[in-house]
């Protein structure tokens, strides 16, 4: 028999993002807001995808949603969304990359692990994120 474990959410985020209103931001503003907004990895893999504005919106959705799971219990309530980088495992599936100064912020918050899932649905993209506490 298998060991079950009891864990606890400490905070919940979710955003949704226009996908049609993030192709003209990238129009509009062009490199200056991608490169404001997106880490390198995450502007390095949309421009290898065949939809780039529905990539970024759902790394956009992401931020949002880290944020929205974990600011409140910092003693900023709010950072640089460049620090939360959302990657795809090689299975597919979205992972946040807890380093860096995300780390420092996930720990300060009492948070063990971030949990996400991210859909798109015709011009909106949504992200989900479990903060689970230490």
């Amino acid at each position: 028999m298998s060991e079950w474990r009891v864990y606890m959410i400490r905070g919940i985020g979710i955003d949704s993002v226009s996908i049609s209103e993030m192709a003209r931001y990238m129009e509009v503003f062009g490199e200056t807001f991608v490169n404001r907004t997106f880490t390198e990895n995450e502007v390095a893999v949309s421009r290898s995808n065949p939809q780039p504005a529905e990539y970024l919106a759902t790394r956009f959705a992401a931020k949002e949603a880290v944020f929205k799971a974990i600011a409140h219990f910092t003693n900023d309530k709010g950072f640089d969304f460049r620090i939360v980088e959302t990657l795809n495992e090689p299975d597919g599936y979205p992972a946040v990359q807890i380093k860096g100064k995300l780390l420092a912020l996930v720990e300060e918050a009492g948070v063990g692990a971030i949990h996400i899932s991210m859909t798109t649905e015709k011009d909106f993209a949504t992200a989900f994120v479990v903060a689970e506490s230490l």
